[in-house]
């Protein structure tokens, strides 16, 4: 009976979970239709021309406390209609659950601002660095728009108008979302907070990185770990740091799943994890600590 209970229970929150993010995916997926059938390369050389300051916008964006934005960049960056320099400062600025956390737990006001500010620039200065070297390098220019080739592996009925393609997409998506936030809602309760906090606490740098392994997990559990740990004193701020930069929520997943060629998906996942355990591993073992104030 206790095991059917945690089974409902994980059911029911991966449900809401998944409902969240049905309007973000809906409207991307309208958006991209609209931009793929209606206006074709007039407006996406457009958006390319305004995405040299996508960065700037995706890291403002990208704070707001929900996972929503950095689910809609995957898709939009796997449609080749955003930079991967914005993809990367949505993921490194999304704050998903941290705060929340902060503010229910009382934490100081100045502190969340500090982590707030800290992840906006992070994720601001790298997604602009890794735009100015794919441009320098010729690729970023040459990214068409892969929209079709989306459509085409998802057996979209692009036939059937805008409307009727951007619905199917988001029941298609919406279900692996579903799915996939279950089996990681599971692994997380049956393994359980007090472990995973064992584990990473009291690691100098190794802390940082199995905190920024576990950032890594798409899901929103590791945001809400991480912050409670470090405002219990179990984690250092630094370590926190390596996996809230890391964790992007279900964006890597629909990353993973959406975006070709996968090596691509690789690196992009690889300037995360090497982004989030340096700047931890600088907070922690530097005074950038104490000059910060956190």
């Amino acid at each position: 009976m206790e095991f059917l209970h945690l089974l409902l229970h994980t059911a029911w929150h991966s449900l809401l979970d998944a409902a969240k993010l049905i309007p973000f995916l809906f409207l991307t997926y309208l958006l991209m239709e609209f931009l793929e059938h209606r206006e074709g390369e007039r407006t996406e050389r457009y958006l390319r021309n305004a995405g040299k300051v996508g960065p700037l916008v995706g890291g403002a964006l990208g704070i707001l406390p929900q996972c929503g934005f950095s689910a809609a960049a995957s898709s939009l960056y796997a449609g080749r209609v955003i930079t991967s320099g914005t993809l990367i400062a949505i993921y490194l600025s999304t704050s998903d659950e941290m705060l929340p956390i902060l503010i229910s737990s009382a934490a100081p006001l100045p502190f969340i601002l500090k982590i707030l500010a800290t992840k906006l620039i992070v994720g601001m200065v790298c997604g602009f660095a890794v735009d100015l070297i794919a441009r320098k390098r010729g690729k970023q220019s040459a990214d068409a728009s892969q929209i079709d080739a989306m459509c085409e592996r998802d057996g979209c009925a692009c036939e059937g108008g805008i409307l009727r393609s951007a619905i199917k997409h988001t029941l298609q998506i919406g279900l692996f979302v579903l799915l996939f936030t279950f089996l990681m809602d599971l692994a997380v309760e049956l393994i359980g907070e007090d472990k995973l906090g064992a584990v990473l606490s009291g690691r100098p740098v190794i802390g940082n990185l199995l905190a920024a392994l576990l950032g890594l997990v798409p899901n929103c559990a590791p945001s809400v770990i991480l912050t409670k740990l470090c405002l219990e004193g179990i984690l250092p701020v630094g370590a926190m740091l390596s996996g809230l930069l890391v964790n992007a929520g279900i964006g890597t997943a629909l990353l993973l799943r959406n975006n070709r060629p996968l090596s691509d998906s690789l690196r992009i996942l690889a300037i995360l994890l090497g982004v989030g355990i340096g700047v931890g591993i600088l907070v922690d073992l530097t005074p950038l600590q104490a000059i910060l104030g956190l």
